[in-house]
Formats: structure tokens, C-alpha cells, sequence
């Protein structure tokens, strides 16, 4: 089967989105396709580069990154959902004169259009948060 899976809660405020991680484990292991994450209102904060919780806690972004280049899965980051939260790509990142973006390997922008496509293509959709 066909995967697509929203997330929409912050990786501080809510375990989610590490539900969501382990399930799309699951599922890649038992020959299921996920095809797209789609981080939506707080669930942008995923896609922070540079998040640096306690040692001791779980280090999400770096997973999520590991298993888009491990898994080929597209990584889908809201756009409008980031400009409101203050998460710079390259782009604006340069024109507001800053040294770096914030967005994390293996995540990309992109608009609600991919989710509506997400939940076209795909054979299940699951939100969490």
C-alpha cells in the first residue's frame, strides 16, 4: 500500500510526530510505500536545522533526515506554516541578510498543493496531531 502522512503538532509539545516516525517504520519494514510527509502548523518545527534538544532526548530532525535519505521519502514542509513560525529557507534567508536558512536536510518547501496530491496519490492518508 500507498502511504501519505500529515503531521501537525511541534516535536516539544506533543510525541506525534515520533508515533508518526515509528509508524512509517513499521510500515517500510512489513514492504509498504510512504511516498510523503507533509509537516503542517506546529509540525514544521521538524524541519528545524538547527533544534538542539537535551543530549539525552530524542534528536527527531536528525531521524526524519536519516529516513528521507534512506527511504527516498519526500519531506514536505508547508510554507505558509513556515514563514509564520520564522523558518528561513535560503531564499528569503539571503534577502533578509542572514548567514544561513534553517531548514534541515532532506525537508524541502512547498505548498498545500502537495498535500492535496499526497492524498490523491496515496492509497491511506493518516494525520497526526
Amino acid at each position: 500500500m500507498k502511504y501519505a502522512i500529515q503531521i501537525n503538532s511541534s516535536p516539544n509539545n506533543s510525541h506525534a510526530g515520533y508515533c508518526a516516525y515509528q509508524l512509517i517504520e513499521a510500515l517500510l519494514k512489513n514492504g509498504h510505500e510512504v511516498f510523503r510527509v507533509f509537516f503542517y502548523q506546529e509540525g514544521i518545527y521538524h524541519a528545524f536545522k538547527y533544534a538542539s534538544p537535551p543530549d539525552d532526548e530524542l534528536q527527531l530532525t536528525k531521524k526524519w533526515t536519516a529516513l528521507a535519505a534512506m527511504h527516498n521519502i519526500d519531506m514536505v514542509v508547508c510554507i505558509s506554516a513556515a514563514q509564520r513560525r520564522a523558518l528561513l529557507i535560503s531564499d528569503e534567508a539571503t534577502r533578509q541578510g542572514k548567514c544561513d536558512d534553517d531548514l534541515a536536510g532532506g525537508f524541502r518547501i512547498s505548498g498545500l498543493g502537495q498535500l492535496a496530491e499526497a492524498c490523491l496519490l496515496a492509497d491511506r492518508f493518516i494525520e497526526f496531531g
